[in-house]
């Protein structure tokens, strides 16, 4: 599975984001995704997951009611839509998945930069 992040960028405090992140490959595996703020490979603080097929989600303490999580299965996407910003939410965001079957393992995107500046 092959997984490609966009929507990062610079906001200022109080100000929202959009991150997607297209999963391509051997989707039909797909068991849950989720965005963390560690490097890919090694356990990483999560921010939010969802669960492909459910649609249940979990977040960090400190996002909740901030940020919201969502998929769409069509497209293989996941979004994580961020609000009022802070700059404590700097950080590099990565896509995973977690993936069942003969492809299956746990996948990293390759990290989309969020920095929360005036």
């Amino acid at each position: 599975v092959q997984l490609v992040e966009s929507g990062g960028g610079l906001v200022q405090p109080g100000g929202s984001l959009r991150l997607s992140c297209t999963a391509s490959g051997s989707t039909s595996g797909i068991a849950n995704m989720g965005w963390d703020r560690r490097a890919p490979g090694y356990n990483g603080d999560l921010v939010a997951a969802i669960t492909w097929a459910g649609g249940s989600t979990n977040y960090a303490a400190s996002v909740k009611g901030r940020f919201t999580i969502s998929r769409d299965r069509a497209t293989n996407t996941m979004y994580l839509e961020m609000n009022d910003l802070t700059p404590e939410d700097t950080d590099v965001y990565y896509c995973n998945a977690r993936v069942y079957g003969p492809d299956g393992g746990n996948f990293w995107g390759q990290g989309t930069q969020v920095t929360v500046s005036s």
